[in-house]
């Protein structure tokens, strides 16, 4: 499809869909304010124009209320800026859900390679035996987060399915009907949701979506890879961190990690016993009664109870017999349905997604040096031993620690959990849990004090059969990463725990604290050069290396268009098996019904395989190296005089909605790190570092520094060697684009006001100079007219959701000129700040 066609059939699928529905939800009533959705795009109307003429959010909705709204006193005035909230929020989910509706049809002829196009070219190239060997062990692990950008409740999620079922068959009454359910259902959490609460909507998902989409997935590639012994279960596989990562959660306890281990097992049983109930309907023979009633009462008890579990073999092995005699005695009736359940049993077995356990290397300190004070090693600190003898310790000291021998809360809890993981794998299976992450790992004791610690808690060293996993996220942790594991790989104990991991190690890399430490492009530039080093230590010592990537949703935390990420890494880097999180909205927005699961989970299969054949293997050349590696530097020292600016705190701190993050009910875990009176960058959580930026419509970390980089360049006559890089190098090329992203969203008209600001005037100009130089610098290497110009629904959709939430932009900085000012009803206000988070960040959705 070309690209003005395929913007023609966005218009008819998208926007003139929701201009429609939205006409409807406009007549909504309100109790109180009559007709406050008719006055919504007059409102966008007045923001549009005064800001562009350079009006304030404060003189802009004053001039509203008093000539349009004839709102006279500030609390009716208050009233009427919650309505708006509550209208555009809903807005949004509208959206959403046509666009969604939409998706397959707007999808149908991606550029990107579907699976189908995968095996044409397969095909094409006579290369079966190499894809087929390659499909055998290739796999690509999606990991659901719980960070605080995803809190569409599961009643809205339901009213979204709702509706982009309607939305599909035009079926305009009962849209009415369900935009007045949408109208009168809560968006938002009465309270914070605990991490229990946090996992059962995620795992509400995985039931309603993931569950039936990974069999089809499987079902497809099966059917048409030309192996009838392919059995690669884990080709897409499913990773969770809610209730497993404790980092800076103290709210995420041992209790918590085994009742979200409970959920998703019982959850699975729940799936499990529906298919069966299906199944038996259509398998009503005689001799298969016994086994399927045996099987039925098991999963009805399993999925109940949680001290009752059902082994993966107590499952499969009941559904291999009954496929036997449906074989033999039963002409292979209904066989096909069957083998697509057994799948789907081989592919969930008893643990649904493998729960990871995630903690900062920090407390695991903590905990080794209250065990060694105990034990008399040290009175206070490590730092009285060698690291020597530190290591022989952890590697050799053969200690039982119990919880109970302690007094720190930390200290008990890790003991705790540690010595409950086995109970957990026993019930879920050793999938359900195998892996521990360590955040802000930068030296060997990251993974040794891990590796210690399993020994002390009841595991022998030659039955740890997890995973210990290094987060290498700081620019420190990344230059320090190849020196770590070759120390690690050098010491006979831990070699041999690889043995038992078959000489696997899976190492993390950090996007979002990597952008927050060193600016976007040197971050993703160290991460790359990482993953290269990484590749070739491991290869060296014979280890298979896997790269599990922390990105979120906004190009500044990593994300973007990822099949685009992907497709640009470089030969060089080890590409056994695809490894990301999945944050925020990005888990509704992209992976949120079957077929957006499907087509981004065969664009992540597709660009990891593409890498290495049909000759595809990208390289960069020391020449090209060089200039990345100048134009990293450059970019960097711009970020680096930002952030350690005088005024670079205090604006976030008083000029963003920064402080609101926390008081929001959206996640769980606190907005920060430790309890530190002053905020300090490094305790500032990626999420709402970067979606402080996103509110205010500046977006820093996903460019900021690039224009000033790319300007020395052409001040020095070299701006044609940037260009070739562009052209040449698929990695600069798809950082760039998403730089664009993060500069399509950037709305500074919003905030030109604090040009008058006296306190952060100079800040404000530093900011809003680098964005105009890093467009005009992007626009010239790209060749562009406009930002993202070769992404037509992209920038349109961008658009679209950019005009609905610009009434609430302009209430938010209305309200945060209020709460500067000490004006009276300043709680309210705070309120209103607090309130408008949820819309923007639905509508950006990726919080870019």
């Amino acid at each position: 499809m070309q690209r003005s066609e395929k913007l023609e059939e966005f218009k008819k699928s998208v926007t003139n869909r929701f201009n429609v529905y939205n006409s409807l939800f406009l007549n909504l009533p309100y109790r109180n304010i009559e007709n406050v959705g008719m006055l919504i795009p007059l409102l966008f109307e007045q923001c549009e124009k005064g800001l562009k003429s350079g009006k304030k959010p404060q003189e802009i909705l004053d001039a509203f209320f008093q000539n349009y709204a004839n709102v006279e006193s500030e609390q009716d005035r208050i009233d009427f800026m919650f309505r708006i909230i509550q209208y555009v929020e809903r807005q949004v989910v509208l959206y959403d859900s046509v666009e969604d509706a939409a998706f397959p049809k707007l999808h149908q002829h991606t550029t990107s390679l579907s699976i189908k196009d995968y095996f044409q070219l397969v095909n094409e190239n006579k290369s079966w035996d190499k894809i087929a060997k390659k499909l055998s062990t290739f796999s690509a692990r999606i990991v659901l987060t719980a960070h605080p950008t995803q809190f569409y409740t599961p009643a809205i999620l339901d009213i979204m399915e709702e509706l982009r079922t309607l939305i599909l068959e035009d079926r305009i009454n009962d849209i009415d009907l369900t935009l007045q359910q949408l109208g009168l259902t809560s968006l938002i959490n009465a309270q914070k949701p605990t991490p229990l609460d946090e996992a059962k909507n995620i795992i509400y998902i995985l039931r309603n979506v993931y569950y039936d989409a990974m069999g089809e997935l499987f079902a497809y590639i099966k059917n048409n890879i030309k192996d009838d012994d392919f059995d690669n279960y884990n080709i897409m596989k499913l990773g969770f961190w809610p209730g497993g990562d404790r980092d800076g959660n103290p709210f995420v306890t041992a209790d918590m990690t085994k009742a979200v281990a409970d959920e998703l097992r019982l959850t699975l049983m729940k799936c499990y016993y529906n298919d069966l109930k299906r199944l038996r309907k259509k398998l009503s023979f005689k001799s298969l009664r016994s086994l399927l009633n045996s099987l039925r009462d098991n999963l009805y008890i399993a999925m109940f109870d949680s001290q009752r579990s059902v082994d993966y073999g107590d499952i499969i092995g009941p559904l291999l017999n009954i496929r036997e005699i449906l074989v033999n005695d039963y002409h292979s009736l209904y066989v096909k349905e069957l083998d697509h359940f057994i799948d789907k049993v081989r592919i969930f077995k008893t643990h649904f997604a493998t729960l990871d356990i995630r903690q900062d290397h920090s407390k695991h300190k903590l905990v080794v040096e209250s065990v060694l004070k105990q034990k008399g090693l040290i009175k206070e600190e490590l730092d009285e031993l060698t690291e020597k003898q530190i290591t022989r310790i952890l590697l050799k000291e053969k200690w039982t620690l119990k919880p109970t021998d302690f007094d720190d809360g930390i200290v008990k809890d890790t003991i705790q959990n540690i010595t409950q993981l086995g109970d957990i794998q026993k019930k879920n299976g050793e999938e359900g849990c195998n892996r521990y992450i360590i955040s802000n790992s930068e030296d060997i004791f990251s993974v040794l004090f891990v590796y210690g610690l399993f020994r002390w808690c009841g595991w022998d060293a030659d039955k740890i059969n997890f995973d210990i996993v290094p987060l290498f996220e700081t620019m420190k942790g990344m230059e320090n990463s190849e020196a770590v594991m070759q120390s690690l790989f050098d010491l006979p104990q831990y070699r041999a725990h690889l043995e038992h991991r078959n000489r696997t190690h899976t190492m993390m890399l950090g996007f979002s604290d990597g952008t927050k430490d060193g600016g976007y492009l040197k971050a993703n530039w160290s991460i790359l050069k990482t993953k290269e080093t990484l590749s070739k230590v491991c290869k060296k010592n014979g280890i298979r290396a896997i790269f599990f990537d922390g990105r979120g949703g906004p190009p500044a935390r990593g994300g973007g268009k990822t099949h685009r990420f992907y497709a640009a890494q470089t030969k060089d880097v080890a590409n056994h098996e695809i490894q990301l999180t999945i944050q925020g909205q990005t888990i509704t927005s992209t992976y949120g019904n079957k077929e957006q699961f499907m087509h981004n989970s065969e664009q992540l299969l597709t660009a990891g395989l593409s890498n290495n054949l049909f000759g595809k293997e990208h390289v960069i050349s020391r020449t090209s190296r060089k200039l990345i590696e100048e134009l990293s530097e450059l970019s960097f020292a711009k970020y680096d005089a930002l952030k350690n600016h005088e005024m670079f705190i205090p604006y976030l701190e008083n000029r963003s909605t920064l402080k609101y993050y926390t008081k929001a009910n959206i996640g769980s875990r606190p907005g920060k790190r430790g309890n530190k009176k002053k905020l300090e960058l490094t305790d500032l959580r990626a999420i709402s570092f970067v979606g402080s930026w996103s509110q205010l419509k500046q977006n820093v970390p996903g460019y900021f520094g690039l224009g000033t980089a790319i300007k020395a360049l052409k001040d020095d006559g070299r701006i044609s060697e940037v260009k070739k890089l562009y052209k040449e190098v698929p990695f600069f090329k798809a950082l760039m684009l998403n730089s664009m992203m993060s500069l399509s969203k950037c709305y500074f008209e919003l905030t030109s006001y604090m040009k008058e600001d006296e306190a952060y005037r100079d800040f404000w100009n530093i900011l809003h100079e680098e964005y105009k130089l890093s467009k005009e610098m992007l626009l010239l290497i790209s060749g562009y007219n406009i930002l993202m110009q070769d992404e037509e629904l992209s920038r349109e959709s961008v658009k679209i959701r950019e005009n609905i939430v610009l009434p609430l932009l302009v209430i938010q900085q209305y309200a945060l000129q209020k709460i500067g000012q000490n004006a009276d009803h300043k709680n309210l206000y705070e309120k209103i700040v607090t309130r408008s988070l949820y819309g923007n960040i639905n509508a950006s959705r990726n919080s870019a």
